[in-house]
C-alpha cells in the first residue's frame, strides 16, 4: 500500500522532462499549498528525469506566487550530468503561471561516504513521551494548517509557550518528527521535513501563515530509519522578512539536512 506521502506526490510523465501533478488540499498552510511539500514534488520530478543520481544534494527555490490544491505541472530540464552530479533547472506551474522556480544538484548518497563530520551540536530535546504532540495546538493554528495532520510532531516542552499565548520569545522552535503514518522519510523526503515546522515566528509572538520567498536545502546523508530531531531558529526580523534556519539529525545523531529559508512575516 502507497504511503500519503508517495500518493500525495505522484507524477505523471507527459513529455520530456514534463509532470502532471495534483496538489493536495492535506498541504495547505495559510494562504497557500506548504512550500517543502511543494519542494519534495519538484524534487521527485528531478529524480526521475536523472534517475542514476536520486538524490538532492543542494536545492534553491525561489517562491513566485502561491500554489492551491488542483491540477499543477512541473518542468525540468538538465544542465550538465557528468560522473558523480547532475544539476537541473525546475519549475512548477499552475494555471499558465509559473509558481516556483528551482536549481538543484543531484547524484546518489548511497554512493557516498556514510560519516557526517559536523560541529554543529545535536539539538537536546527531552524523551518523546515527555514532549507535547502536535495534536494539542491551538484549534486556530490546526484551522489554517491541516498539513499538521501529515506529521506526528513531540514538541520540546520548551518551545511551545506561543500556543498559550506565552511565546519565549528566543525564536527556537524544535520537536520530534516522523510522517503521521510512519513512512520513513528519504532523500527527497527531506526536502518536506525542512518546511515541516510552525513558522519560527510564533516563538516570537508572531502568529500566522509567514509565506516563503526564497529556500537552499543541503542534503547530507540518507536518514537512517526512526524519529527525526527537526530544529529551527531565527535571528533577524527585518524589512518584513526573517530568515529561518533549520537543521534534521536523524535517529543516528547524523546531521542529514540543514536549511536557510526567507520569509514574509506573517500577517496574522
Amino acid at each position: 500500500m502507497a504511503s500519503e506521502w508517495d500518493t500525495h506526490t505522484s507524477l505523471t510523465a507527459t513529455g520530456d522532462g514534463l509532470f502532471g501533478a495534483e496538489l493536495d488540499p492535506g498541504w495547505v498552510v495559510g494562504g497557500g499549498v506548504n512550500g517543502g511539500y511543494l519542494l519534495g514534488l519538484i524534487g521527485k520530478a528531478i529524480a526521475e528525469t536523472v534517475p542514476a543520481k536520486p538524490h538532492p544534494l543542494a536545492v534553491s527555490a525561489y517562491y513566485l506566487s502561491a500554489s492551491t490544491p488542483g491540477p499543477a505541472q512541473v518542468s525540468t530540464r538538465v544542465l550538465r550530468e557528468g560522473g558523480s552530479v547532475a544539476t537541473v533547472a525546475a519549475e512548477l506551474g499552475q494555471e499558465g503561471a509559473t509558481r516556483i522556480t528551482a536549481l538543484a544538484t543531484y547524484g546518489d548518497l548511497r554512493a557516498m561516504p556514510t560519516d557526517v563530520g559536523t560541529t554543529a551540536t545535536e539539538p537536546t530535546i527531552p524523551p518523546i513521551e515527555e514532549c507535547v504532540p502536535g495534536t494539542m495546538a491551538p484549534e486556530e493554528v490546526r484551522r489554517i494548517a491541516p498539513l499538521m495532520e501529515r506529521f506526528d510532531l513531540r514538541f520540546d516542552p520548551a518551545c511551545v509557550g506561543w500556543a498559550m499565548g506565552a511565546p519565549s520569545g528566543n525564536g527556537h522552535i524544535q520537536a520530534w518528527f516522523r510522517m503521521a503514518d510512519g513512512h520513513e522519510v528519504d532523500p527527497v523526503g527531506l526536502l518536506m521535513v525542512c518546511d515541516a515546522l510552525p513558522p519560527v515566528t510564533f516563538d516570537l509572538g508572531r502568529p500566522g501563515w509567514a509565506p516563503t520567498l526564497e529556500l537552499t536545502v543541503h542534503v547530507r546523508a540518507v536518514p537512517a530509519a526512526g524519529w527525526l530531531k527537526v530544529s529551527h531558529r531565527t535571528r533577524n526580523v527585518a524589512g518584513g522578512m526573517f530568515e529561518e534556519d533549520c537543521e534534521v539529525w536523524d535517529s543516528a545523531g547524523r546531521l542529514v539536512a540543514q536549511s536557510r529559508q526567507l520569509a514574509m512575516q506573517p500577517r496574522g
